[in-house]
């Protein structure tokens, strides 16, 4: 799997980012507040994890932020340690 790319779909009504690999679910939630993307759970199925689908979901909704001049509030854990590990997005850290 790891060689093919992962279809992140952004879910405005859901407020997420979504993709379904092997009939599972996966998602980075958001919410919206005063120009912030508050991302506040990313959840993959335990048979998924380690296969790069957070990484993927996060990255997606990163660049969505950056693309739309929002900023973010890492209320996830993922989402923050990602931040931390990749300082390539510390601009949009709200």
């Amino acid at each position: 799997m790891s060689d093919t790319p992962i279809d992140v779909r952004h879910n405005a009504r859901a407020q997420r980012f979504e993709t379904t690999i092997d009939g599972h679910l996966n998602v980075a939630d958001y919410v919206m507040n005063n120009g912030t993307l508050v991302m506040n759970h990313t959840e993959v199925h335990p048979s998924l994890q380690g296969r790069g689908v957070a990484r993927a979901l996060v990255e997606t909704a990163l660049a969505f932020a950056r693309d739309e001049g929002l900023r973010v509030d890492p209320a996830c854990a993922y989402v923050r340690g990602y931040l931390q590990r990749h300082p390539e997005w510390a601009a949009l850290h709200a």
